[in-house]
Formats: structure tokens, C-alpha cells, sequence
């Protein structure tokens, strides 16, 4: 325990999410009344269909699969009833053409030629049919060439037997093959955790692979079993939603070689949306996970189901790591495969979280503002787009400017503190009241303005180069260096 609270610190404790209990130091938690699931944690769905009537006959339609899909006991019973009936059947059919051929009261007579030879009663009759069903020949007994009855006889059990074979056979072969063991050794966690990780609140748990060969192609679905009701009223029992555990990034494609924690980040997209740790406790939801993959070693399609309700999903826990370094290898320890220990996580839900974010960032926008007399509106905006704030401009900063879309850099090129009420539509001419128009002085305690008596080319000095580069650095129009075009047209603007 001191080596553990060494590596993850004294906040941490370590949850052992067994049924002989839930941690150190706590008392045993109360029983909860058995809720029906349904998907069992061994995969098994509850499900039973009743009240078919007419539609049992579609079974028939498709005996093979219905045959496969019985249990082994059954399909015992119906290989054993099946070939015993037809072995009594078939002896039957010997023993009524030897006996109505007369064969039974002559057959010990030497000179007299059976259809089929030393068949005295039904049981060397039945024992005919084993020795030339099975391919055994004793060759004790044997049909003749006197007897065409028992030559169709025989082609028509051949072919009965083959058809019989390859169906009972098939059906076993493909029961005994099926990949539902596979399952067995594909593990989940008994409980899936609610952390935060990477910034992000997330559903996780963990999967694992007992056997050394490989699941190809292994993938991983989740749903949310949820009832609910419709703003139409309508009411959906267990209604399916889909808990992306990363589909567009490929994360749901595994290499499943060691325990895989699956995540799934809880965002506005996300069912969960609104789910806090208070309100998991009146919820009632059920996570199905589908795990599916290629055996490697028969290269059939293998598929591992398990379920966890709400009351098998962990707050603020995180699962230990079952991964070691050794000497020239990995190390999985599966003891510790579903063992989680506490690790700090809010208790709101991330929909809460952002409303508290945005209650909070317009008392903060005015404080950035009104920081200081000599900050103007552009400066202010200025902080607002530091702040990551992509909102449009304030009503009244849209009044300043004319123009909510101009770019910031002309904006600051083109105003300054004694001119924020001039419209920006025309930059050229506007640029030339700049260098004209007299300024207005700072000092607000005059209740006058006076008149600017320097020289245009002080205003133009003052100018960022650019626009000193625009002026031709000297006084006039700013049309010194212009082209010619451009020339005639601000000289016909003065005229």
C-alpha cells in the first residue's frame, strides 16, 4: 500500500471491484434488488419470443440453422432418433421382401437361392442393413443377382444414407465448430469507470485476450439501452443509442495482444451529456459492448457481448495497470485486470460544466475593458480575441466602427483617440482627413477644442510607415507617388 500511495499519491486509493467487496476501510455496500438486464454479463440476451402462432413454420423452412441452434442435448436426441429410425426402418424394408418372397421358410434350404443370404428373421435382416450401411462386410451375408427388388432396395438406401449422413454430420461438425467458446476466453471488466482523461471527461473499460492467438480484425461497438419518451408522447422502450468509442479516428479497431482500456469521451455529441455523478444515481441505463473479431486459428467471425447498468458504472475511478516490464518481455498481470482506484474528478456533468464556463466569461470581458482611460474600443477588442472570444462585437462597438467585419490591422491604422466616430467605407479619402483634419487635444477640461496649427507633414510624420509610404513623406495630397490613374482620381474628388 505504501509503494502504491508512493506512485500515485496519498489522494489515491485502490478499489477492488469483486463481489467480496469494494475497497479498504469501507463498509460493505447495501443490496440493491436484483434489476433485470438484458444483455447478462456472459452475453446471453433476455429475450424470449412468444406468441408466434403460425410463424413456428418458419422454422422448418430453414431445419439446418434450427438444428444448429438447439442445445447439445437436443441435438443429440434427434442425431441418435434420427439413425435409429432410419437403421429400423430400412431392416424392415429386407425383412418384408425376404417375406414376402418366401425366402424366411427356404432359407435353409441349399438348392433354393435367396434374394439375400442366411436372412432367417428381422434381426439378420437389421444386421444386413448395419454391415452394408456401415461398409463393414462380413460377407456373410449378401444380396443375389435373383432378386431385382432388393437391387432398387439397395440404391435407394445408399442414397438415403448418404443424404442422412451429410446432414446429421454437417450439423454436428458445425455446432462443435462454432466460435461461442472462443467468447470464453475474451474477458471484459466487471465494473466500467468515469474519469477524466486528457482534459475530457470519460466513460472507460477494459477488454482482454486470455489466449495467445490473435482476434483479426478484432472491433468494438457500444450501445445505450435507454427507455424514453418522445416530445410527441410516444414512449420507446430500451431505445438504442450509439456511444462512439472512437469510429472516426479508428480507434475502435483493436489490437487486442493485452488488456485494452475503451474509452469513450463525453461530450455534446455523447448520451451523457447531461449525466452527473447525482443523477447516475436515479438513472436507469444499461451499456451493451460488442466485441467482434476473426479467430485466428479457424478464421470464423467470433463475437463477445457483456452489459453494465448504472449501478456497475464507478465515479471518479480509474483502472489500475496490469502491464509490467520484464526481463526481455511484457508482463500481464490479470489479477489486477478489474481492480480501480479513486482518482479526483468533478462531480457535475459536462453540460453543467460549460454553463458554468459561460456564466463566467461575460463577467470577465468588462474587467478586460475597463482596465484602463487610455484602452479604446479596438484595444478592447483586441482582448476579447486574445481570450479565445469569437463572438461578434458588442452592439456599440459596431456603432463605432460602421463595419463589423473590417480587418483589426486597418481598424488601428486608421482611427485614433480623437477620431472613433468616422466611418471607415472610403480608406483612401478617409486617410486624407486624417492627414488634414485638425485633432482634437486631450485635455477634456478645456470644454473647447483647438485648432492644430502644425504643418500637414508633422500629421503625415505621424502616419505607420505604410501610410507614409501611401503620402509620399512630404505635405499636400497623398498623391505624390501615386500612379497616374490614381492621381487624376482624388484630384477630381477636390474638384
Amino acid at each position: 500500500m505504501s509503494a502504491l500511495r508512493k506512485k500515485f499519491g496519498d489522494d489515491y486509493q485502490v478499489v477492488t471491484t469483486s463481489s467480496s467487496g469494494s475497497g479498504f476501510n469501507q463498509p460493505p455496500p447495501e443490496k440493491k434488488k436484483k434489476r433485470q438486464r438484458f444483455v447478462d454479463k456472459n452475453g446471453r440476451c433476455n429475450v424470449q419470443h412468444g406468441n408466434l402462432g403460425g410463424e413456428t413454420s418458419r422454422y422448418l423452412s430453414d431445419l439446418f440453422t434450427t438444428l444448429v441452434d438447439l442445445k447439445w442435448r437436443w441435438n443429440l436426441f434427434i442425431f441418435i432418433l434420427t439413425y435409429t429410425v432410419a437403421w429400423l426402418f430400412m431392416a424392415s424394408m429386407w425383412w418384408l421382401i425376404a417375406y414376402i418372397r418366401g425366402d424366411l421358410n427356404k432359407a435353409h434350404n441349399d438348392k433354393y437361392t435367396p434374394c439375400v443370404a442366411n436372412v432367417y428373421n428381422f434381426p439378420s435382416a437389421f444386421l444386413f442393413f448395419i454391415e452394408t450401411e456401415a461398409t463393414i462386410g462380413y460377407g456373410y451375408r449378401y444380396i443375389t443377382d435373383k432378386c431385382p427388388e432388393g437391387i432398387i432396395l439397395f440404391l435407394f438406401q445408399s442414397i438415403l444414407g448418404s443424404i442422412v449422413d451429410a446432414f446429421l454430420i454437417g450439423c454436428m461438425f458445425i455446432k462443435m465448430s462454432q466460435p461461442k467458446k472462443r467468447a470464453e476466453t475474451l474477458m471484459f471488466s466487471e465494473h466500467a469507470a468515469i474519469s477524466m482523461r486528457d482534459g475530457k471527461l470519460t466513460l472507460m473499460f477494459r477488454v482482454g485476450n486470455l489466449r495467445n492467438s490473435h482476434m483479426v480484425s478484432a472491433q468494438i461497438r457500444c450501445k445505450l439501452l435507454k427507455s424514453r419518451q418522445t416530445p410527441e408522447g410516444e414512449f420507446l422502450p430500451l431505445d438504442q443509442l450509439e456511444l462512439d468509442v472512437g469510429f472516426s479516428t479508428g480507434a475502435d479497431q483493436l489490437f487486442l495482444v493485452s488488456p485494452l482500456t475503451i474509452c469513450h469521451v463525453i461530450d455534446t455529441k455523447s448520451p451523457f451529456y447531461d449525466l452527473s455523478q447525482r443523477s447516475m444515481q436515479t438513472e436507469q441505463f444499461e451499456i451493451v459492448v460488442i466485441l467482434e473479431g476473426i479467430v485466428e486459428t479457424t478464421g470464423m467471425t467470433c463475437q463477445a457481448r457483456t452489459s453494465y447498468t448504472e449501478d456497475e458504472v464507478l465515479w471518479g475511478h480509474r483502472f489500475f495497470p496490469v502491464i509490467s516490464l520484464e526481463e526481455g518481455f511484457f508482463k500481464v498481470d490479470y489479477s489486477q485486470f478489474h481492480a480501480t482506484f479513486e482518482v479526483p474528478t468533478p462531480p457535475y456533468s459536462v453540460k453543467e460544466q460549460e454553463e458554468a464556463l459561460l456564466l463566467s466569461s461575460p463577467l470577465m470581458a468588462p474587467s478586460l475593458c475597463n482596465s484602463g482611460e487610455k484602452n479604446s474600443s479596438l484595444d478592447c477588442l483586441e482582448t476579447l480575441e486574445d481570450n479565445d472570444s469569437t463572438t461578434k462585437l458588442p452592439t456599440k462597438l459596431q456603432k463605432i466602427t460602421g463595419r463589423d467585419g473590417l480587418p483589426k490591422k486597418l481598424l488601428r491604422m486608421s482611427s485614433t483617440t480623437s477620431e472613433m466616430t468616422y466611418s471607415f467605407g472610403d480608406l483612401p479619402m478617409k486617410l486624407q482627413r486624417i492627414s488634414s483634419v485638425p485633432g482634437v487635444s486631450d485635455d477634456k477640461q478645456a470644454g473647447k477644442a483647438k485648432i492644430s496649427t502644425e504643418p500637414i507633414s508633422k500629421s503625415v510624420a505621424d502616419l505607420p510607415p505604410k501610410l507614409q509610404r501611401l503620402a509620399g513623406g512630404g505635405g499636400g495630397r497623398m498623391d505624390g507617388h501615386l500612379p497616374p490613374k490614381l492621381r487624376k482620381m482624388n484630384s477630381d474628388r477636390f474638384t
